[in-house]
Order: C-alpha cells, then sequence, then structure tokens
C-alpha cells in the first residue's frame, strides 16, 4: 500500500521548516501500519516562491468580499522555502527510506503555465493537483463563517458544476499527476439530488488527461463520514481504467496511514490489485497484497 498524500505541519501551524528527523519519522510510522512508500506532498502555497509568482491571483477572480481572506490565508501560510522542503526530503531518501517527494499543486485559473515553470527545474516525483477553492472562495474552509455562509446561498449544482469545470481545466493543463481527493466538493455535505453528470465528467477528466485518481481516508474524518472519491465515482475510475493511489492526506503524523487496511479492504473488493506509484513523473505499477499481507520492516534498506 502506499500513502501519497502527505503534509508536514497542520494548517494552523504558519512559520515552519522541514526536518530530515520529522520526514523519517512520518517513513517510519507508515511502515509500521504497512505502508511500502509514502509521498510528502506539502501545498504549494506553504511556499514563498510560490508567492512570489502567484500572490495577488485572487484580485481577479470572482468574490470581492471574500479576497481579504484569501490573502490572509496565503500570508499565513506562505512562510516556508521550497529549495530547503526538497533538499530535507531528498536527503531522507537517499538514505534509503521509502519516500518520494511530491507537492500538491491547486488550480490557478490561467496561471498554470506559470505553475509548470516555476516547478520544472525541481527533482519532483508526483505532483497532485487539487482544486480548494472556486474564485476566490475557499470552500473547504469549514471552520470559516464566510465560507459556510456562502454554502447556505449558492446553488448546489451550480458549485458543483463550477469545481468540475475546474477539474476539467486543471487536468487539461498537464502540469499534474493524479487528482488529490476528486469530489472534495462534498465537504459540506452539500450533494445534488442526481451527481451522476458531474462523476462522468471527473472520471472524464482523468482519462482524458492521463492523470491518476486517489482514494482518501482523509473522508472518514470528515463530518459527512465517507472516503474520497465517492462510491459511484470510484466505479467509475476502475471501469475507464483510471489509475489509483491511496493517501491519508495526513497534516501531523499520527494521521500518517491512517486506515490503510480499510482502504485495502475496499479496493480489493472493488476488483483493484495494483496502485500507481511514481518516480521523476513516471508512473510504475504497485501490487496491493492481501490483507494481513504487507511487509512491516522498520529498515529503510529492507
Amino acid at each position: 500500500m502506499l500513502d501519497y498524500h502527505l503534509h508536514l505541519w497542520p494548517h494552523a501551524q504558519s512559520d515552519a521548516e522541514a526536518t530530515i528527523e520529522q520526514v523519517a519519522a512520518y517513513c517510519e510510522h507508515a511502515m509500521a501500519h504497512g505502508i511500502t512508500e509514502i509521498a510528502l506532498t506539502e501545498h504549494l502555497f506553504r511556499f514563498t516562491q510560490a508567492k512570489d509568482l502567484l500572490g495577488g491571483f485572487w484580485d481577479d477572480l470572482p468574490g470581492e468580499a471574500l479576497r481579504p481572506g484569501m490573502e490572509a490565508y496565503w500570508d499565513h501560510h506562505a512562510r516556508v522555502d521550497l529549495d530547503s522542503y526538497v533538499e530535507v526530503v531528498q536527503a531522507v531518501k537517499a538514505e534509503g527510506f521509502p519516500v518520494v517527494l511530491g507537492l500538491e499543486v491547486d488550480y490557478y485559473q490561467g496561471r498554470m503555465d506559470e505553475v509548470a515553470d516555476l516547478l520544472r527545474d525541481y527533482p519532483f516525483d508526483v505532483l497532485l493537483g487539487s482544486v480548494h477553492w472556486l474564485g476566490t472562495w475557499r470552500f473547504d474552509v469549514l471552520s470559516d463563517p464566510s465560507v459556510m455562509a456562502e454554502w447556505e446561498v449558492r446553488e448546489i449544482d451550480a458549485v458543483w458544476d463550477e469545481y468540475t469545470r475546474a477539474m476539467e481545466e486543471l487536468g487539461a493543463s498537464g502540469v499534474c499527476d493524479v487528482f488529490a481527493h476528486p469530489d472534495l466538493v462534498k465537504i459540506a455535505g452539500k450533494v445534488p439530488t442526481v451527481p451522476d453528470e458531474f462523476y462522468d465528467r471527473m472520471a472524464e477528466a482523468a482519462v482524458v488527461s492521463g492523470m491518476g485518481a486517489e482514494v482518501s481516508s482523509a473522508g472518514w474524518r470528515k463530518p459527512f463520514g465517507e472516503e474520497y472519491p465517492a462510491p459511484p465515482l470510484m466505479r467509475r475510475f476502475i471501469a475507464q481504467g483510471v489509475p489509483l493511489t491511496t493517501a491519508s492526506d495526513a497534516h501531523s503524523l499520527p494521521d500518517v496511514a491512517d486506515r490503510a487496511e480499510d482502504l485495502r479492504g475496499l479496493l480489493l473488493a472493488a476488483g483493484v490489485t495494483e496502485l500507481q506509484g511514481f518516480r521523476d513523473r513516471r508512473p510504475h505499477r504497485v501490487p496491493i497484497s492481501p490483507l494481513g499481507a504487507e511487509l512491516t520492516s522498520l529498515d529503510p534498506g529492507a
């Protein structure tokens, strides 16, 4: 099994730097819970290089009343040096620990060519593609009253349509390898009565772009209590041959490999026998072993 979506810091933490000890601890915790390889995929917006390039992108997006919140969000998060992060993960990888270097990259309307230019010369193994905001609305920040107020006044089908269109455009950009939490838009529990059109389009976005899709336990930790993606969407991914990764989307050590065995059981029951790993942005197959049969050695050289 893989855990291909991991963050080093909770969102509440601002000034932080990656350390070799922290990344090694993630690897050891993951292996002890049946994971054979992890991907460190910190948010691109955590890094000062992203702020220098993309800061103020919200000024050109709809949602004027929400712009101050987006600006404050970026000011809080964009405090880390990307070069330092890359060096630390690569150092742990060089020691033989089962970690690959990645990022979680949001969709920036009209700016994905610039994002690609920023990332091109870094030795990333895998890039996750995400949609966390629509215009200036950070729709998944459920602790923000202004975000929740928007959920109460927006038409749900229109929200899902806008989200799905962003996914389609993200896929078409060719910047990323895997759709992270593909149906994140369900996070507030607002789902269309008939979501089939959106599931069809999300699956098609993966097929057309050649991207994989993430199966994540993170949704089980959210109020709606359902994995990403929802079962009907996962069935579409499988039926159309979309390669899959697995993930916890942890933001701290205790959640690394969260419910990995449940994800394994879910996939095996659906007839999925392999996952897709990455090296240098190139995919390779990772067999899913039977329940209870995973390697648990803590020796990074094993």
